[in-house]
């Protein structure tokens, strides 16, 4: 479908990035620590950046309070991980008598590639427009995020691929699916604050990159439909907190 068409280039950018980053000559750990920092500090810049641009701070703090409470009750980092300690059981025998950590990259690289004001304007652009510039950019800064990543986590990164086709590609065709519903006013304000908490979720993942303090990004995931929630409810009940 040509609405997917964003998805699946994001999706083999990600493979592709992979590939390369296993190619790569072993890095010293001290080029691999700078390069982490200097991507940690970018992400936390870029989240901060989105952040700020909430029309409703008081939404936001709402949604990420129930949001992660709902995220703790579900377990859903546990759960993710176990989908990546699968995996790692899975493809044990690709890397035998060496640490694996499949779930650790598959776990950081579906967040970074999936949690972002990118992943979800550039989908509902591709699926309200059939317009895939926004994705066809963050395709180029994933590949080379996946490069990067496999050279220091390993190739449990490729994985991530699998996260971005169905969760860029379910927002595609969600958004395909309610254009008849919602009118241009209410499209517009939900992307703007499921993008500022998006930009809250990834400078979560900048915090923990830079080792500053760890957060449970995974469990504060269902923030951004929450977000969403309370924008047309309040567009329709004309609340404004």
């Amino acid at each position: 479908m040509d609405i997917l068409w964003g998805t699946f280039v994001n999706a083999a950018a990600v493979i592709l990035g992979c590939l390369a980053g296993m190619l790569l000559p072993g890095m010293p750990e001290r080029v691999r620590d700078i390069i982490m920092q200097g991507l940690g500090l970018v992400i936390l810049f870029l989240g901060i950046s989105m952040g700020i641009k909430t029309g409703n701070f008081i939404f936001v703090i709402i949604s990420l309070a129930a949001g992660g409470a709902i995220g703790e009750i579900l377990k859903l980092d546990a759960r993710l991980q176990s989908a990546g300690e699968w995996l790692q059981n899975a493809v044990k025998k690709m890397s035998p008598g060496n640490k694996s950590t499949v779930a650790e990259g598959f776990v950081t690289a579906t967040l970074l590639f999936c949690v972002g004001a990118m992943a979800v304007l550039g989908s509902i652009d591709s699926g309200l427009r059939g317009d895939h510039t926004i994705l066809y950019t963050k395709s180029m800064l994933d590949g080379i995020s996946a490069m990067l990543l496999t050279t220091m986590l390993g190739f449990g990164v490729i994985f991530s691929a699998i996260a971005v086709l169905l969760y860029q590609g379910t927002i595609a065709l969600s958004a395909k699916l309610i254009t008849s519903f919602l009118s241009t006013a209410e499209l517009s304000a939900v992307v703007m604050e499921v993008s500022a908490v998006g930009g809250v979720l990834i400078a979560g993942i900048g915090i923990s990159m830079l080792q500053i303090k760890k957060i449970n990004v995974v469990n504060l995931l269902p923030s951004i439909f929450i977000i969403a929630g309370l924008v047309l409810l309040s567009k329709k009940f004309y609340i404004d907190l």
